[in-house]
């Protein structure tokens, strides 16, 4: 196929680039050549998707067979990119979020059938956060798309070029050893997902012209917390000992969850940060790798990056607990 990738050089964007490069694709990717490295052998095309003349520019003289839209954040710019790219591709898959859903994370046993938030298609940036403005987005390709469009909607995303700081921090933290904060319950069931398989599934819907709304959270009840830092453990070989705190005391503290102590939801409502169900797709064909395989070669990019150059600071938040903090933390649970 012929395949345009709107961003393609970060993270999951770029997984499915490689993906798509490996299946033997054709890949034109559109981005302003600033986040990251576009990979070899595709056709870079450098433009600023927020502005008309760059995606007139794309557009002409071009066609392809799908579009895979990874970097849409505010309804009006992707509604721009659609009516630009209509009649130049047949299929569209714009990649969401399962923040898009209100009732994520506070509800449990997510699945499509739930309502996404009330957006227009042509809202901007300031008519929402993040979630908010991604249902606007999704609405924006689904209504406005001249031809067949897939939105796909990811839950929790690691992997090997993660840029959020979720895996990667905790292998950082770990690699270091000695004792090591770890939060809440060790048996909680977890669902994480290897960008890998996300961009896998992608192309073979894309493949196929599937349209329609696709949760990708990873399979509930293959790994818990503690399975999940154990593994860090493993890999690093650091030898480290996970001390757990339980929520109440962690909350307690001062311990910010989400950053601090990244994919840390404390309490009842945090349930449902891992109840949703991507029963549609594993249906569809999403299969998903073990979570160990994904530490492992999440390790083995981040080892040989030095630590000076090691990023833990997202677009929208910043990952990882003070080492003073962590010690102090640390302290008041021994003596507790």
């Amino acid at each position: 196929m012929k395949i345009l990738v709107i961003g393609g050089s970060v993270f999951l964007g770029r997984a499915i680039v490689e993906e798509a490069l490996r299946r033997g694709h054709e890949v034109t990717t559109f981005n302003r050549g600033r986040s990251g490295t576009d990979l070899p052998g595709v056709e870079a095309v450098r433009g600023d998707r927020e502005v008309t003349g760059d995606l007139r520019r794309l557009a002409d003289g071009r066609q392809w067979d799908a579009v895979v839209d990874v970097c849409g954040f505010v309804p009006r710019v992707v509604l721009e990119s659609v009516r630009a790219l209509s009649g130049h591709a047949p299929h569209y898959t714009f990649i969401s979020s399962i923040s898009a859903y209100p009732d994520w994370p506070d509800k449990t046993g997510l699945d499509e059938t739930f309502p996404t938030h009330e957006c227009p298609p042509d809202a901007d940036a300031e008519f929402g956060d993040y979630g908010v403005l991604k249902a606007g987005c999704e609405r924006a390709v689904e209504e406005h798309f001249d031809g067949a469009a897939l939105v796909v909607q990811p839950g929790l995303i690691i992997g090997p070029h993660e840029n959020v700081g979720r895996l990667p921090w905790w292998l950082h933290r770990i690699s270091k050893g000695g004792r090591v904060l770890a939060p809440g319950d060790p048996a909680l069931p977890i669902q994480l997902i290897d960008a890998r398989d996300i961009a896998a599934f992608t192309l073979d819907q894309a493949a196929a012209g599937t349209t329609g709304r696709y949760m990708t959270g990873g399979v509930p009840g293959e790994a818990t917390f503690g399975s999940w830092l154990g593994d860090c453990v493993e890999v690093t070989g650091s030898g480290a000992e996970l001390v757990w705190a339980d929520d109440d005391f962690l909350t307690a503290q001062g311990v910010e969850p989400w950053t601090e102590l990244p994919l840390w939801y404390p309490g009842a409502d945090g349930l449902g940060v891992w109840t949703h169900s991507s029963a549609k797709a594993v249906a569809a064909g999403l299969t998903c790798r073990p979570l160990r395989e994904t530490v492992r070669d999440t390790w083995e990019w981040l080892k040989d990056i030095p630590e000076e150059r090691r990023s833990f600071r997202g677009v929208r938040v910043g990952s990882g607990i003070d080492p003073d903090k962590e010690r102090r933390v640390l302290a008041a649970w021994d003596a507790r």
